[in-house]
């Protein structure tokens, strides 16, 4: 892709929240036009469910003009962030400590990654370790910084076709659901997620098609409502999973491979490709968001609502308070 030129001066706010629409409706237009036909599309009231929380997912435009100061951070990140809730539980802190605002873009780490490529973003936060490494290699990200991990776990109806309950590897419940041909539903949009589960595929020696394999192109939350819908199977962070699990009639069939764990990095966009980025307002955010108070914060959440936190610290300041 090519790249953007460099401009002069710095870009308004508008201008940039305008491509990453442009970028997003792209995204999806090409999505709609390389689907395959099976492939069924989610319900609206599945939709509806997704985007529950109250943080819109998406960057809107502004009526008018929005300026540097007091501050305005674009993050990308993905929907397992904004579906689980830990972005509206964490962002009013920053935006009240730095006096700015934080526009999100919640879609899966891949497109998340290429906004952060055409410059359409300050800072990224993603769980894809491979792509994450590759964006601060081709110089579009710098400084990657460890923050928290959660899990992946594979979830499907309490009836069990394909008889995976209590499995501890991910890549055989694979196997076996493929030979079963059960119904399963991959998030299919790029994600950090469908990265994990083609790593699991590919470790069960199998290349999913057929009737019974869906592709959704979904963030998780539409893709676990899906899933209900259809008792079908698919993979899921768990703090997503837990998040929304009182609307769902699926249960966690497999977890505890050590295969399936998910670290999650913050990355600034590279000044030095961008220079209309927020650079020092990302800076900040990727420090405040490694700090040891807020890694203690992430810590604590859903442990209130669902007995257990959703996400676990895993910054460096995290690990050295804690002998890690």
């Amino acid at each position: 892709m090519a790249l953007r030129r460099h401009r002069e001066e710095e870009e308004p706010v508008e201008a940039k929240l305008a491509r990453v629409f442009l970028t997003l409706a792209l995204v999806a237009l090409v999505a709609i036009a390389c689907a395959p036909a099976p492939t069924p599309a989610p319900t609206p009231a599945a939709v509806a469910a997704s985007a529950a929380p109250s943080r819109a997912p998406t960057v809107a435009a502004t009526a008018t003009p929005v300026t540097r100061q007091p501050g305005h951070l674009i993050l990308s990140t993905t929907t397992s962030t904004y579906d689980s809730g830990l972005l509206n539980y964490l962002l009013p802190d920053f935006e009240k400590a730095y006096n700015c605002k934080v526009d999100v873009v919640s879609v899966g780490t891949g497109q998340s990654i290429q906004i952060g490529r055409d410059g359409n973003c300050d800072v990224v936060l993603v769980h894809a370790r491979a792509l994450e490494d590759k964006f601060v290699a081709d110089g579009y990200g710098i400084n990657r910084l460890d923050v928290m991990y959660n899990d992946f776990v594979v979830v499907g109806p309490a009836s069990d076709p394909a008889g995976i309950k209590g499995m501890k590897d991910g890549a055989g419940a694979l196997k076996k659901i493929a030979a079963a041909q059960a119904k399963f539903v991959s998030r299919g949009d790029g994600s950090g997620t469908e990265v994990k589960e083609k790593e699991l595929w590919s470790l069960a020696g199998i290349k999913p098609s057929g009737s019974w394999y869906v592709s959704a192109g979904q963030g998780m939350g539409a893709v676990l409502n899906m899933a209900n819908e259809q008792q079908a199977y698919t993979l899921a962070d768990r703090g997503t999973f837990l998040a929304q699990k009182a609307k769902l009639q699926l249960e966690i069939l497999v977890e505890g491979d050590k295969s399936m764990f998910n670290p999650y990095g913050v990355i600034a966009v590279n000044p030095a490709k961008y220079p209309s980025v927020n650079a020092s307002l990302a800076a900040r955010f990727q420090e405040w968001l490694t700090s040891l108070p807020v890694q203690e914060k992430i810590a604590e959440f859903g442990k209130d609502r669902y007995g257990q936190s959703l996400f676990f610290p895993d910054s460096a300041a995290w690990r050295q308070a804690n002998g890690g």
